[in-house]
């Protein structure tokens, strides 16, 4: 099944409201050779809109770990939990940054669950953080709004 054509309004509006960073591990976009693809958050092939309510940005390699799924075990309880909403969901309710800022702490099973599946402290995102906190660039400033 075609995916249907996503306005350029459509995606620019997605892509101010996450205000340059992947919306689930906050690495910014300026600063990585790859153009971060739209994640549709419930998948279009499980019946998810491609519309803006179900769009965020993310980067290449959180979109590819998260696919299609919309939950996954937490670690702590083991227990299946929805996965972080970035349009329902406040990121700092359910992360935190840790106390050097390169490892992002999942506060609530969703957040443990998103942390786990989406692999968000991979080697490269905890390097990149390491370099743009020596650039005075990181952690960001603030979040998108739900």
């Amino acid at each position: 099944m075609a995916r249907p054509y996503l306005s350029v309004l459509i995606r620019q509006l997605v892509i101010n409201r996450a205000n340059g960073y992947c919306e689930y591990c906050y690495v910014p976009s300026s600063f990585v050779p790859d153009t971060f693809p739209l994640d549709h958050i419930k998948a279009y092939s499980l019946g998810g809109l491609s519309e803006p309510e179900n769009l965020a940005q993310s980067c290449t390699p959180c979109n590819g770990h998260k696919y299609n799924k919309t939950s996954h075990f937490d670690p702590l309880t083991n227990q299946e939990t929805p996965l972080f909403h970035p349009r329902k969901d406040y990121w700092p309710d359910h992360f935190k940054w840790s106390e050097d800022y390169t490892i992002i702490i999942g506060k609530t099973p969703k957040g443990r669950a998103t942390v786990e599946l989406l692999d968000v402290n991979r080697e490269a995102n905890i390097n990149l953080r390491k370099l743009l906190i020596m650039a005075e660039l990181h952690p960001p400033k603030s979040y998108p709004e739900t």
